[in-house]
């Protein structure tokens, strides 16, 4: 059950379903954008250390821009039913993913986290795919099986088990941040999906310990830990938080000014990525920080409308895992950036530099346009059944 929502017919609201869906576009071409101008500006400088080249993020954060935007296109003409058909094969493959990229780290040929797969000039992170295969899934599954959705044994324990496979493996790459926050999504939608929260409650009691042990069982994670909550200073793991607050400190109300940045010049590391927002800070000031913000609320208001408006639960689910993916995204960035959470490599969605994120978040805005442009009798027709009136 959805709360608050009990009805999927297309009914006129402040914001209807296709202006819905034509915002969002805007607001993800807006935010691509930005990109590209932060990424130019913040990037120059060490891009000219490594490469000899002060355009060389440039280049590559426009040719990632274009691709987001025939990504969306593209993904928002495709009928957004077929992923449904597709789910249990979408998610067999990305675990089967998983599981090759540790046995190849297992055997030697990676080194260190077993994050990436390579296929020829091109590279891709396993556990984005398998964030959007779980969505998929789980969309199929809560949609299909309302009736037994409160029952342990039929509808919590299949979701869980499901989760549990995703968040395991890519916790042993390591990658214990992007685990973590697909546990948070699965657990966003199943609660959405009517699961009751007893059980949630439950299961939260008994792997919230063991998430923490798992946690602290690696040194340079403890130090993260202790430097964020006990502080520390600029010779210690904590350089990069004191940069970026004195970046963002430097923006004041309005900012120095586009390409006036001072931490870009070599002060913050990955200023073009993780601290990508200090650098909107500094330049922006607090009004570009706030009018930022403001861009990734209208995504998550037209991602709940889209959500609303779905032509079937499936859509609504897939909608509602869709839109909290990227906003969870956002707002971890943003708070870690702002010293509000301890250090962790979560890119900005749209904005941070780089191929994959981008380019899957991109599928995942397609995936939210094709959804707001289906009606509810167009389901009904395709699937010969009415449309439940709402979720139990």
């Amino acid at each position: 059950m959805i709360p608050g929502v009990t009805d999927l017919s297309p009914k006129r609201g402040l914001i209807d379903r296709n202006a819905a869906g034509r915002m969002l576009l805007l607001i993800v071409f807006l935010l691509m954008c930005i990109g590209v101008l932060v990424v130019y500006s913040s990037g120059a400088g060490w891009a000219e250390m490594k490469f000899s080249d002060t355009e060389y993020f440039l280049r590559r954060q426009v040719i990632y821009t274009v691709l987001g935007l025939v990504t969306v296109l593209t993904v928002s003409s495709i009928d957004y039913r077929v992923f449904r058909k597709l789910s249990k094969i979408i998610l067999l493959l990305s675990v089967i993913l998983l599981v090759v990229l540790l046995l190849m780290k297992s055997v030697g040929f990676i080194d260190g986290a077993a994050r990436w797969i390579r296929l020829g000039p091109l590279s891709f992170q396993v556990s984005d795919f398998a964030k959007y295969a779980l969505i998929f899934h789980f969309s199929r599954f809560i949609s299909e099986k309302q009736d037994v959705i409160r029952d342990r044994q039929e509808g919590y324990y299949p979701l869980l088990f499901m989760l549990l496979v995703v968040v395991v493996l890519v916790a042993v790459e390591p990658n214990f941040s992007t685990a973590s926050l697909i546990s948070i999504i699965g657990f966003t939608m199943m609660f959405l999906g009517g699961v009751r929260v007893k059980c949630l409650l439950a299961t939260a009691g008994v792997f919230l310990p063991a998430a923490a042990l798992f946690a602290i069982s690696q040194p340079y994670r403890v130090r993260r830990l202790i430097s964020f909550f006990f502080g520390g200073d600029e010779a210690n793991l904590s350089y990069q938080v004191y940069q970026a607050l004195i970046g963002l400190g430097n923006g004041g109300l309005t900012g120095l000014g586009i390409g006036a940045s001072r931490q870009r010049e070599l002060f913050l590391p990955l200023s073009y990525n993780d601290f990508v927002f200090v650098v909107i800070g500094e330049e922006f000031g607090f009004v570009g920080g706030v009018l930022l913000l403001c861009l990734f609320v209208m995504f998550f208001i037209c991602g709940l409308v889209i959500a609303r408006h779905a032509a079937d639960l499936f859509g609504r689910y897939v909608a509602l895992g869709i839109t909290t993916t990227i906003v969870l995204y956002a707002f971890i960035n943003i708070a870690v950036a702002s010293h509000l959470l301890p250090t962790t490599g979560v890119a900005l969605p749209f904005i941070s530099y780089g191929g994959t994120a981008l380019l899957f978040n991109s599928f995942g805005v397609g995936v939210l346009i094709s959804i707001s442009k289906h009606r509810k009798r167009d389901a009904a027709a395709v699937t010969g059944e009415g449309i439940p009136g709402g979720a139990s």
